[in-house]
């Protein structure tokens, strides 16, 4: 389980990211790159980092699905995900 100081601050990140997103992509076709140093340093999508929305967990993260190994695993088991199942040959 991540910290939520941790879940709170990516969570920021992604808010401003997509805050900013128009005047970035703005900026960078007229090839403004002293405006775009003058933005928040968070609103570059390249600071983002993606992680699991249950746990928090930031590696093993499977972005069809939107959670990590773990929870992917738990979940299947379960049958909470359609049209997969454990495969065994």
């Amino acid at each position: 389980m991540a910290k939520e100081s941790m879940k709170a601050r990516e969570r920021k990140r992604r808010k401003i990211a997509a805050r900013y997103a128009d005047k970035r992509a703005a900026l960078k076709a007229a090839g403004d790159y002293e405006g775009l140093q003058k933005l928040p340093r968070n609103a570059s999508p390249v600071r983002l980092h993606n992680r699991c929305q249950i746990t928090g967990r930031p590696k093993g993260y499977m972005r069809q699905f939107g959670v990590s190994r773990i929870n992917f695993r738990e979940m299947v088991m379960k049958g909470l995900v359609p049209g997969v199942k454990k495969s065994s040959w």
